[in-house]
Parts: structure tokens; C-alpha cells; sequence
């Protein structure tokens, strides 16, 4: 008899819903206090994950979770970045 793998769950700063956490986008704020798109899962830092939809990533921003969950401001370039992949994750779908 096989054990079942246990499948890390994450809530979505966005919509607060429970979801595996591969199905998830992460945001890491690094040791050097740097905001970045970490698409491995692995990099070192605070991370705050969210749904891969923009409909979740404006929520985030608008109740300030993202700011929050990380503890630093957001540049207006990552929400740029975050938001252009996320459009393109959208329409492969």
C-alpha cells in the first residue's frame, strides 16, 4: 500500500481561495529587498502567492495584500511586468 503525496496547498492573496501551490504565481521580496516574479517556487525570501487571472492580481492591488503579505511598496514596473504575464498566461488558456 502507497502513501498519497501530499500536495502543498497556498492561499491567493487576490481572492483568498485555497489552491495547490504550482497552480499559483509567486512574488519573493529577496534578502536585498528586491521584488521579483519567482517561477521556480524556490528562490530565497518572503513570498506572497496569487492566481494566475488579472482579475485576482487587481484585487491584490487594490486592498493593498500585496504590499502587506511582503512588507514593501510595489514599484510600478513589476505591476507592469506581473501584469503583462499574466495577460499572456490568460490567453493561452
Amino acid at each position: 500500500m502507497s502513501k498519497k503525496k501530499k500536495i502543498p496547498l497556498r492561499i491567493c492573496i487576490g481572492c483568498r481561495g485555497k489552491m495547490p501551490k504550482k497552480e499559483l504565481v509567486r512574488i519573493v521580496r529577496t534578502p536585498e529587498n528586491e521584488l521579483v516574479l519567482d517561477t521556480t517556487g524556490k528562490k530565497p525570501g518572503r513570498g506572497a502567492y496569487i492566481c494566475p487571472s488579472e482579475e485576482c492580481f487587481k484585487k491584490a492591488l487594490k486592498g493593498k495584500r500585496l504590499e502587506r503579505n511582503l512588507q514593501q511598496p510595489v514599484s510600478s514596473e513589476l505591476i507592469t511586468e506581473i501584469t503583462g504575464i499574466l495577460k499572456q498566461n490568460e490567453s493561452e488558456l
